[in-house]
């Protein structure tokens, strides 16, 4: 009976079908321009703070490698999801194969999870920053930047190779329709016909440990720098220590409170259409949101744009010199 099951969860006949977000909606076609154009923004932003980063030595700090990675977490997050079900919406297709599936789920449990790790590593970059400057320089060297980094894109494999093949060995034997607009963890679960109360409190359990950790991190860290702020004198430092804080603050709000909402709030708080609300705000709005959080707000950020469009306008004109 196993090896039947597994065989229709992996057969090419048996494929999902996603319903998504468009089934939702009284327009579609204007809710696709919408999202493409938050798609194309969120790429863009993303892959140009990346640049900016790479490009300006001004910007080769702890602080600034950290929000590279996670503009690049941001387009690889978005880049999962949205073409997919764009691509889906304009061709009326709407199925997606257990394969294609199980490396969606893969991938997003994978980023999502390493940028949980992410926002508690820049927490700590930022505690460091502001309460002990004059050690910043030893405590987040080049070496402890690259192994934060790689601790943090571990975790979140870790997390992928756990949570993906125990929720995809589960027999699916009710409807094959995913009420969601791409293949998350709780809303394939649903279609599975055994028992998995077990495994949904193991992964309860998992999500809270993979929340708890670094909202521990950044709360400490968080109420460090506060006390931090209290005490300094110039009110310049103040105002600069705030901003890059709250900045940091916003996405992690944005971030977290929804992924709190998708793995930790009880069944009875969750409907499909609440589900692919919450998951349209932290899989394709904070990927556009988080480069304008970073760069409007940041000086030094908008001083390498500035430095940049000025180099395009000035080395035409020394040519036609």
């Amino acid at each position: 009976m196993e090896n039947s099951n597994w065989g229709t969860n992996h057969s090419g006949t048996s494929d999902f079908i996603l319903v998504g977000i468009f089934s939702q909606s009284k327009h579609p076609t204007l809710l696709g321009v919408v999202i493409f154009i938050v798609f194309l923004m969120a790429l863009t932003g993303n892959t140009l703070l990346i640049f900016l980063i790479h490009s300006d030595t001004h910007l080769h700090t702890p602080m600034y490698f950290f929000i590279s990675q996670l503009s690049l977490m941001d387009v690889m997050y978005i880049s999962v999801t949205v073409p997919k079900m764009l691509i889906d919406q304009v061709t009326g297709m709407s199925k997606i194969s257990v394969p294609e599936c199980t490396v969606q789920m893969f991938l997003y449990v994978t980023l999502a999870g390493s940028e949980f790790f992410f926002l508690a590593a820049m927490a700590y970059d930022r505690y460091v920053a502001i309460c002990h400057p004059l050690r910043y320089s030893v405590l987040m060297n080049h070496r402890v930047c690259l192994l934060l980094a790689s601790g943090c894109w571990f975790l979140g494999s870790v997390d992928g190779f756990m949570l993906t093949p125990i929720t995809m060995i589960f027999p699916f034997c009710r409807t094959r329709e995913i009420h969601h607009f791409f293949c998350e963890v709780p809303a394939v679960m649903k279609l599975s016909c055994s028992d998995t109360s077990l495994y949904e409190t193991l992964m309860y359990l998992c999500c809270v440990l993979m929340l708890l950790i670094p909202v521990t991190v950044i709360s400490s860290s968080y109420f460090f720098i506060l006390l931090t702020i209290h005490r300094m004198h110039s009110a310049e430092g103040r105002k600069k220590a705030f901003a890059t804080c709250s900045s940091h603050m916003t996405v992690v709000i944005l971030f977290y409170g929804a992924a709190v909402y998708t793995y930790m709030l009880p069944n009875s708080y969750h409907t499909p259409e609440k589900d692919m609300v919450a998951s349209v705000f932290y899989t394709i709005l904070t990927p556009m949101l988080n480069p304008l959080i970073y760069s409007l707000r940041n000086k030094d950020v908008m001083g390498a744009l500035k430095k940049m469009l000025n180099w395009r306008f000035i080395v035409p004109t020394m040519w036609q010199v």
